[in-house]
């Protein structure tokens, strides 16, 4: 048993906060009609606020650590059924679970966060305030009746989130990117810079990595892109990419990054790790911010110089945002050939023009024609994916860079995704087809054993 009694200055004591419980119901499918039956809701949540207190008091926080969720819980049903017998409220079987549940999520996870993140089908949670959840299914948003006792409530949530990587938010440091256990990633900021309210946003990961074959499936990537893209990786040429926010680049970096060998040593590279790459030989490295201090801040950057003396087969950084594409460059250009990146851009080009604005943020004074020369030489294959407007992820283009026209990059669209219009459900209609063109690093993938037909490429043959 894990009941003790309530000790003056004990940390039960201290933990027992008026902000401990929220979620007005457990089920979560399924848009809000609103905010719910808000008098019952309110009431249900004084009485889960109570309850907590009244639990802390009877708990050893201590032995709880040590105890399986299957433990807890059946000792939390008991010591919950005596308070609500102690204090004559009678609640329906179901009730009962459901406030074990909620008082459960409190004590052992994120609170009201827990349903939404047990939920396979959500991809993103996006919480606008203490009173405000949305949901993203199937790339559509839709707001769900989940909500938190109040702003202290969320802002302990969010808290919780950042501590356990090591990370802070608070006046002083109103912003941060965390990641839960699983790898999905967090951004919350919090006031003053949110003006309503702390705003918390998950991306989360799927429990069983999304490979190409689950791609092609979904019809994300055609099988004949698929196809291609495994003699890319597999002929080590450096990949760039590109895609504006939430437009998956996470997830295909994962994917293409399965057909690396495994005997190749991987070294990631991250703001906030990720990536779940399935290699058993993979270094993890992640950034750290500065201390209260402003002091012991490790950029990325930092971390691709490190990462160079760390003997790399492959060196793949999650996204470039800043001087670090200097160092990206230099590591394809010198060696580290197969190495991989992500950036935000709308189009094949602008990720270029994006990369090479980059360089100049790295604080080296570098003519203009020269950088593009080291871009040029550096990235072979430009992969441009995109969210549709009906919530749908597809690859736009998959393109190669083929080197200098004078100061220009140049660049060929091997293939292509063309929408031609919508149907009567408002799903973006398109298809996928090859350019034509027979790209030039054929050569080079057949130096390294992986043949390709030409029939992938003949532009009038129908892609699926």
């Amino acid at each position: 048993m894990w009941q003790v009694q309530k000790q003056k200055g004990s940390k039960a004591e201290r933990v027992s906060e008026p902000d401990a419980i929220a979620n007005i119901e457990r089920p979560t499918s399924g848009p809000a009609s609103g905010t719910g039956n808000k008098g019952h809701g309110a009431e249900m949540l004084d009485l889960k606020v109570q309850i907590h207190r009244e639990l802390l008091d009877e708990i050893n926080l201590g032995q709880l650590e040590k105890m399986s969720r299957a433990q807890v819980e059946a000792e939390a049903g008991d010591l919950i059924a005596d308070i609500l017998n102690r204090h004559q409220l009678a609640l329906n079987a179901s009730e009962r679970r459901a406030m074990v549940g909620d008082v459960l999520d409190e004590l052992l996870g994120l609170g009201p966060l827990e349903p939404l993140l047990q939920d396979d089908s959500i991809t993103d949670i996006l919480v606008n305030g203490p009173d405000i959840v949305f949901v993203e299914r199937k790339g559509m948003l839709e707001r769900v009746q989940t909500r938190f006792k109040d702003e202290r409530h969320l802002f302990r949530i969010i808290q919780k989130i950042a501590s356990a990587v090591g990370r802070r938010i608070d006046e002083s440091s109103p912003f941060v990117d965390a990641r839960l256990a699983d790898g999905s990633r967090v951004n919350a900021i919090v006031p003053p810079l949110a003006i309503d309210g702390s705003l918390l946003s998950i991306r989360k990961f799927a429990r069983i990595p999304i490979n190409i074959k689950k791609l092609v499936e979904f019809g994300s990537i055609p099988a004949p892109v698929a196809e291609v893209l495994e003699g890319v990786v597999r002929a080590r040429r450096n990949i760039l990419i590109s895609g504006g926010t939430g437009s998956g680049k996470t997830t295909l970096l994962n994917a293409v990054s399965s057909f690396i060998d495994e005997r190749e040593r991987i070294v990631t590279i991250e703001d906030s790790a990720e990536l779940q790459l399935q290699q058993e030989h993979v270094a993890r490295l992640e950034t750290r911010p500065a201390n209260i201090e402003g002091k012991g801040e490790i950029s990325q950057r930092d971390l691709v110089k490190n990462a160079l003396r760390m003997r790399p087969d492959r060196i793949i950084v999650g996204e470039v945002r800043a001087g670090e594409a200097f160092d990206m460059l230099q590591a394809m250009n010198t060696g580290h050939d197969g190495s991989m990146t992500t950036v935000h851009a709308n189009s094949a080009r602008d990720a270029l023009s994006r990369v090479e604005q980059m360089i100049g943020m790295s604080g080296i004074d570098m003519p203009a024609r020269a950088a593009r020369a080291q871009i040029a030489s550096a990235i072979n294959v430009v992969i441009q994916i995109g969210r549709l407007s009906d919530g749908r992820r597809r690859l736009m283009s998959l393109s190669e860079i083929t080197g200098m026209e004078g100061d220009v990059i140049t660049m060929q669209d091997i293939f292509r995704f063309r929408m031609t219009g919508r149907d009567a459900e408002n799903q973006v209609l398109g298809h996928f087809e090859a350019t034509g063109i027979r790209p030039k690093f054929l050569d080079v993938l057949s130096a390294h054993g992986v043949e390709l037909s030409s029939e992938l490429f003949r532009p009038d043959r129908k892609i699926d």
